[in-house]
């Protein structure tokens, strides 16, 4: 069997550390088996002393077969942290499988806690998924809870979450998955012996994926190598996604300080995608300055050129992507190698509806979020089922007080709201009945509207919107991403003439996606994949579509420091290296009736890399040659020779016309 000389170098390394830095389609997994059996073979390693880590237990079940097809030998450990620490808590401490906490239990611990306690919720299963991702961040951090900052609530709350979640879980005796790491490197740190004992049985230790490790995993980790340090790290810095939830780009980049000893290796080579691709998502995540550089190399030849194409709206941008797969079908393009890729979950509804009317498979990795059902969306509905005479209790209490009226709970005594009976109550306060003439008149109004006119009405009429901006301001958060929900219903509803076609749309789209769910699980029948980029990593697929690649949507509009666009950066080429023979890069001009800019990403992987570095020389092909003096938010300005005054040119003007060049100095 051929290796190439870098791979050959990772599987005869034998002693000591060793960093080995594999880009997308690099045979990671190949090296990782082929070294194993070296070790076995030719050094005559026992099986047993062999530990390779893993992030899934899907990724771990693949590796340990594919070793056992490769060399018929059992006894070596494949395992992800999580499985390989809680059976060293097992020996020291006689946990068994019942004592670690179920996901189910542990939302149920947190939604009983946030029951209790203060806070003013819109969505509750936001909430509490935010506050589950944020407890595991800080676990993983090793942050200590006194002098960690929330993000979803104030410090003191968090804090009470915190800690009432960890007492709830030491009564009922239960650990989850981040007490694993915790326990596992307390254990070591006070029992010097049962870490020999550890470190005797796993000499050799091989970690994949490390760039999506912690600190307390590589903490412990390191112990467990101890003196021997055969510690066999396989990664990309490149491809880290995870600081979200701790994971460190930075333990890989620190490497060499950790281990001065250690021994680097470049996998250069990329067997997955054609050279174009390749090439392409190089000139992306080189923007990156936090990296190794590497001169990753493509072994299939170029073929088709990257697509990139612009749309006037994201409605032309679904129909063109539809009409595309529906033509790949018909050429009998296998529709599972077929992927659209996004930066949020929340981005291709729209486009999902399309599918279903156009009866195209598909399969979801993440979880889609129905518009119809955010609470958003329900307070829309909420009225417009109030304007329609339904008065029920519950549907009024949705909304009431948004915008705030000052309605008292008090005062809605009977299962059905009376109008007439509420201003009885307030007959002594004429501000309360004016408030409430006004809402009547209001859903008299909305009553004769189209769905579109009644969900325009209620932002600006009702002042739903400026609702929406105290609520942001009021938790600190930009309102931006509110309002896209309600743009999105508005820009759906437009094509309804009344509530009963859009209300019989809501409840065909909710059943046609259920049902399109279950047909997919029960018939496996070909589907077009939809997921997230950080859903995509580790697969391939003949044909990716990456949707809306615009800025404030990727790079997402909370990246707001250095960090936080790299990683957005690394999300863009991760996506972009799932391509193997075809890759388009959709853009949009304009959404919900608003201007938007395409993506940085986009001007890094069809530009020069050089022309977008301030200070660049650079020739136009109109004002003449000049000097570029600042690249920001898809714009360069520059300052051109024969003209002083600067010109601002839109990035998307200058790659669609290919009218700025590179000058040779």
């Amino acid at each position: 069997m051929e290796f190439s000389k870098a791979q050959k170098e990772a599987i005869e390394h034998n002693q000591g550390p060793m960093l080995v830095l594999a880009g997308p389609g690099s045979g990671k997994t190949f090296v990782i088996t082929q070294r194993t059996k070296y070790l076995i073979e030719q050094h005559g390693v026992d099986p047993r002393t062999v530990l390779v880590i893993t992030f899934t237990k899907a990724a771990a079940a693949e590796m340990k077969g594919r070793f056992e097809r490769l060399c018929h030998v059992q006894g070596v450990t494949f395992g992800t942290f999580h499985a390989v620490f809680f059976n060293i808590l097992k020996y020291a401490y006689g946990f068994r499988g019942d004592n670690i906490l179920r996901e189910d239990m542990k939302y149920q611990i947190i939604h009983e806690i946030v029951a209790k306690m203060d806070f003013e919720i819109e969505d509750e299963k936001e909430l509490i998924e935010n506050l589950i991702s944020e407890i595991s961040f800080v676990k993983g951090s090793g942050i200590d809870i006194d002098y960690y900052f929330s993000l979803n609530c104030s410090e003191v709350s968090f804090t009470t979450v915190y800690k009432e979640y960890e007492n709830k879980l030491r009564s009922l005796n239960k650990i989850d998955f981040d007490d694993m790491m915790i326990y596992c490197l307390e254990l070591f740190q006070q029992r010097k012996d049962i870490l020999a004992m550890w470190q005797k049985r796993y000499q050799y230790i091989m970690v994949d994926e490390a760039q999506d490790s912690n600190i307390m995993q590589y903490e412990i980790t390191k112990l467990l190598a101890g003196e021997r340090k055969n510690l066999f790290l396989v990664g990309d810095d490149d491809q880290s996604l995870y600081r979200f939830r701790g994971a460190k780009p930075e333990i890989m980049l620190n490497f060499d300080k950790d281990f001065p000893t250690a021994s680097q290796v470049v996998l250069e080579y990329n067997y997955r995608s054609q050279k174009k691709i390749v090439d392409a998502a190089l000139r992306v995540v080189e923007n990156n300055s936090h990296r190794f550089p590497k001169n990753i190399q493509a072994v299939r030849k170029a073929t088709h050129d990257v697509c990139v194409n612009c749309y006037p709206t994201g409605k032309e941008e679904n129909h063109a992507i539809v009409k595309e797969i529906l033509e790949l079908s018909k050429q009998g393009v296998d529709l599972n190698e077929i992927a659209i890729l996004f930066r949020t979950n929340k981005q291709p509804r729209s486009l999902l509806g399309l599918f279903m009317a156009y009866n195209i498979p598909f399969r979801m990795k993440d979880t889609m979020p129905n518009i119809f059902e955010h609470w958003i969306a329900k307070n829309m509905i909420a009225y417009i089922q109030m304007a329609q005479g339904k008065m029920d209790r519950g549907i009024f209490l949705e909304v009431m007080n948004r915008p705030k009226r000052y309605i008292s709970r008090d005062s809605l005594r009977e299962p059905v709201v009376n109008l007439a009976k509420l201003r009885d109550y307030y007959k002594d306060k004429p501000y309360m009945v004016e408030r409430i003439f006004k809402l009547e008149y209001d859903l008299n109004m909305i009553s004769s509207m189209a769905p579109y006119a009644a969900l325009q009405y209620i932002r600006k009429g009702m002042e739903y919107d400026s609702y929406i901006k105290e609520f942001a301001e009021f938790r600190n958060v930009k309102p931006d991403e509110f309002y896209e929900v309600l743009d999105e219903l508005c820009e759906g509803a437009k094509d309804f003439k009344t509530f009963e076609q859009w209300f019989a749309y809501m409840r065909d789209y909710e059943t046609s996606l259920r049902d399109q769910l279950r047909k997919k699980e029960e018939s496996g029948i070909p589907s077009v994949s939809f997921m997230t980029f950080h859903g995509c990593k580790g697969l391939e697929f003949e044909h990716v579509y990456i949707l809306d690649a615009n800025e404030d949507i990727t790079p997402h509009r909370k990246a707001v420091n250095v960090a936080d666009m790299e990683e957005e950066r690394r999300m863009f080429y991760v996506a972009m290296t799932r391509a193997k023979d075809n890759l388009t890069i959709c853009y949009v001009k304009e959404r919900y009736e608003k201007e938007l800019q395409c993506s940085r990403f986009v001007g890094e992987l069809l530009m020069n890399k050089a022309a977008m570095k301030e200070n660049a020389r650079v020739r136009h092909n109109t004002y003449g040659t000049g000097t570029i003096v600042k690249v920001e938010n898809g714009k360069i300005t520059i300052k051109f020779d024969k003209n002083p005054v600067q010109k601002v040119l839109s990035l998307e003007f200058c790659v669609q016309n290919q009218i700025l060049q590179v000058m040779e100095e």
